[in-house]
């Protein structure tokens, strides 16, 4: 790992010299909002922020969008059992996220915002993984590290935020995308928008379903989304949205078990409202939110939920060189379960609130080249009191083309409402904290056709929340486990022109002990070739180290798996708004499993048509 951050640093210096005079780059100088709450520049932020944009997002021929920032984003690792959809919820599921080795399963440490709105459930407090789909986003920031500081619990591992689409244009626009493939897989996805002066609106429609590739595996879902927003005037404009999703999903169990056939049908759905102010000297707003949810398990398990909230925020420019960011945001969520151990839980609605407060600073120095940036928030929680979380940071950008970053920040997670009252239960459990550090540098050369970005981090969690067997049965749960994971990222895009490009990501995460879903090496590349009415993608995934099964587990002993994933598409242009398109994943047929016992699918196809009006 040494002689790989000599050489990357060595290309970069190399490359600014090369580069001198170039000063608005994409990796460099792109704004985000999910660092910071309000925009700011990407090179200002002291942390690294990652961005899949909607062109990557359009690439891709699957609905599902955490399979695609999985493969794109290195530490970044999602678990996956079948061809398409996530199937049923819980700690022992598919759609687990984790982020430089922490979250997975329970899947509650890398929180998942919508617009910026926490979209977490109520009961087991993680994120609704088959409710993100390709047709509603304009883009994907992802935060690889604590970001408790802005967003609270559940932002212990890092954060994913969703931005959705909005009608930029007056007039009517829109899309529509069909295909059918292997496993008798259909998908269809169909968006509107329209504007008109101060109104803009957007809908989406998205329904996924297969048999799946192994008997008693089948999943569907029906997806729909509605935006519309009204500009009041030119500072102020008002939005609101709500989302719907319908879903079954089988699960056979693993291959040669004698497991029951297990079949999940779930409701999940989300709304917001909010005012967005952004003046010259300041920009935030307020929201309210709400996420529900009903579950009806073949288990006999029977739930609803809730997960609703307030926020308020605003970035202060008052003095030169400063931005001040505040806020504050309430949360209350809970639910209701028919079986619970103990028994005397079941069917009680249980609920738990937190409120925060917090403040970040940042300034900059020597005309934007140095920028310093120190914050913290307060929290108080209804079961556990209150706490701190600190976050520090410095970006350097002594030279137009080049940033190097260096952050400390602190992370937590609350229990959730299952681990504190419904299985193996603990009421005196205590949040699990984390602490980040890490450093960067972010580099474009050859004329900004090649752009770099390296990254370091050491991080270490403590009063990590762990099943408890020695008095069993029934097991309980306590808060004992600790963790040191240290590691690296590199991320490479080459553009030469318009016909050509080329993506590169790798990550190496060093653990002290194992754990699931958290792959020691992750390397993606990526090809693209655009000729006139013709494109070509192929996509090439490396997972090394990855455990399927680890001593603290059922089987215990300790399973690693390696395996190798090449996927290709192939657009073409039929008219000027009608494309055709064949994609295949897994060409080389690789045998492989992510959930040990769950043998994913072999070489698949898929073909359909897509429209644009």
């Amino acid at each position: 790992m040494k002689k790989i951050f000599i050489a990357v640093a060595f290309m970069t210096l190399i490359g600014n010299l090369k580069s001198q005079s170039i000063t608005d780059t994409l990796i460099i100088d792109e704004v985000v909002v999910t660092g910071m709450r309000v925009e700011v520049a990407r090179k200002n932020l002291p942390m690294n922020v990652s961005v899949i944009s909607q062109e990557q997002i359009d690439e891709i021929q699957e609905s599902a969008v955490l399979t695609m920032v999985s493969r794109r984003i290195p530490s970044l690792f999602v678990n996956e059992r079948g061809v398409t959809g996530f199937g049923r919820v819980g700690s022992s599921s598919a759609g687990n996220i984790s982020v430089r080795g922490v979250g997975g399963n329970p899947n509650s440490q890398v929180l998942v915002l919508v617009d910026g709105h926490p979209q977490y459930m109520g009961i087991f407090g993680h994120p609704l993984p088959n409710n993100y789909v390709s047709s509603d986003l304009q883009r994907v920031e992802i935060v690889r590290g604590p970001a408790s500081i802005l967003y609270g619990s559940n932002a212990m591992g890092g954060v994913l935020n969703f931005i959705t689409k909005e009608q930029k244009e007056d007039g009517v626009s829109g899309s529509m995308r069909l295909g059918m493939g292997s496993y008798n897989t259909q998908k269809l996805m169909t968006n509107t928008g329209f504007k008109k002066g101060k109104f803009d609106f957007f809908i989406s429609y998205n329904h996924d379903e297969t048999d799946g590739h192994r008997d008693n595996m089948d999943f569907r879902i029906d997806n729909s989304f509605a935006k519309a927003g009204y500009k009041i005037n030119e500072n102020l404009k008002l939005t609101a949205d709500f989302n719907i999703a319908d879903m079954k999903g089988l699960d056979p169990g693993m291959v040669d078990s004698a497991d029951e056939l297990f079949v999940a049908n779930m409701i999940r759905g989300k709304t917001s409202v909010s005012l967005m102010n952004s003046y010259e000297k300041i920009e935030g707003g307020v929201f309210a939110f709400m996420n529900f949810g009903d579950h009806d398990f073949s288990d006999g398990w029977k739930s609803n939920d809730e997960n609703y909230g307030v926020s308020f925020y605003e970035g202060l420019k008052l003095i030169k060189g400063n931005l001040i960011t505040v806020g504050f945001d309430h949360k209350s969520y809970g639910g209701r379960g028919n079986i619970a151990f103990p028994p005397t839980n079941a069917n009680k609605w249980l609920s738990v609130t937190e409120t925060g407060a917090y403040l970040i600073a940042q300034q900059n120095l020597f005309d934007n080249r140095i920028i310093l940036t120190a914050g913290g928030r307060y929290e108080n929680h209804s079961l556990f009191g209150s706490q701190f979380i600190p976050q520090t940071g410095v970006s350097i950008n002594l030279i137009d083309n080049m940033s190097i970053k260096a952050s400390y920040s602190g992370g937590y997670r609350s229990p959730t409402i299952m681990e504190l009252y419904l299985f193996a239960p603990n009421p005196k459990l205590l949040p699990e904290e984390s602490n980040n550090i890490e450093a960067g540098i972010a580099n474009t050369f050859l004329n900004g056709k090649l752009k770099t970005e390296l990254t370091v981090y050491n991080v270490k969690g403590s009063n990590l929340i762990v099943m408890d067997y020695s008095n069993a049965p029934p097991p309980s749960r306590k808060n004992a486990g600790e963790f040191n994971h240290k590691g690296v990222e590199l991320e490479a895009y080459y553009n030469p022109g318009k016909v050509l490009s080329f993506d590169f990501t790798y990550s190496y995460l060093n653990m002290e002990n194992p754990k699931l879903a958290a792959p020691e090496h992750q390397l993606f590349t990526g090809f693209n070739y655009n000729l006139n009415k013709l494109s070509f993608a192929i996509q090439g995934n490396f997972i090394g180290g990855l455990y399927t099964s680890t001593s603290s587990e059922v089987l215990n002993q300790e399973i690693k798996e390696d395996y190798l994933l090449l996927n290709a598409s192939v657009k073409y242009n039929l008219a000027s708004n009608v494309e055709l398109f064949v994609s295949g994943k897994n060409l080389l047929n690789t045998d492989y499993q992510i959930d040990y016992g769950y043998i994913m699918p072999g070489i698949n196809f898929m073909s359909g048509v897509g429209i644009r009006f």
